[in-house]
Formats: C-alpha cells, structure tokens, sequence
C-alpha cells in the first residue's frame, strides 16, 4: 500500500508563502487596479482568457495562484508592462 498524500489545505498554501505575502499582497492590490482601469469585469477578463467565471475572482483574492503564462495574458489584456506590477 502507497500513503496517500495529505491534501493542501488553504492555510498550509498561506504559512508557505508568508516570508512573500506582503509583497503578493501589493502584487494582487495592482492587478485588481489595474483590471478596474481597463475597465473590465472579473467576468469579463475571465472569458477573454478562456477560463472559468471564478478564476479571476479566485486570483485576486489570494486563493488561487497566477501562473506566469497567465500573467503574461493579464498584462496584455490591461495594457500594463511587467514592471506596472512588479515595482
């Protein structure tokens, strides 16, 4: 018999990213602005990329990840640089 991996839980992603949370929580402060600006919707954007309803909801609030091609899809869809977010 395998043991079966003990499932991540929201609090676990969270502990593991908290040397980083201060500066992920600007990050998701400026894409947030930076889709208002655009004037787009959480629905809206998530439809131009494909994905469902609830993605962007889902990244904006912390509880799911950006992946980098995702990123990269963000920025061109707000008219942002790479920097606009980073700084």
């Amino acid at each position: 018999m395998t043991k079966r991996k003990a499932q991540e839980t929201r609090k676990s992603r969270k502990a593991r990213t908290a040397p980083y949370q201060e500066t992920y929580d600007v990050f998701l402060q400026r894409l947030i602005l930076a889709r208002e600006e655009a004037g787009l919707t959480q629905r809206e954007v998530s439809a131009r990329m494909g994905m469902a309803h609830s993605f962007l909801s889902k990244c904006e609030t912390g509880e799911r990840r950006v992946d980098v091609m995702e990123f990269l899809q963000l920025t061109k869809l707000y008219g942002k640089s790479l920097d606009y977010f980073l700084e």
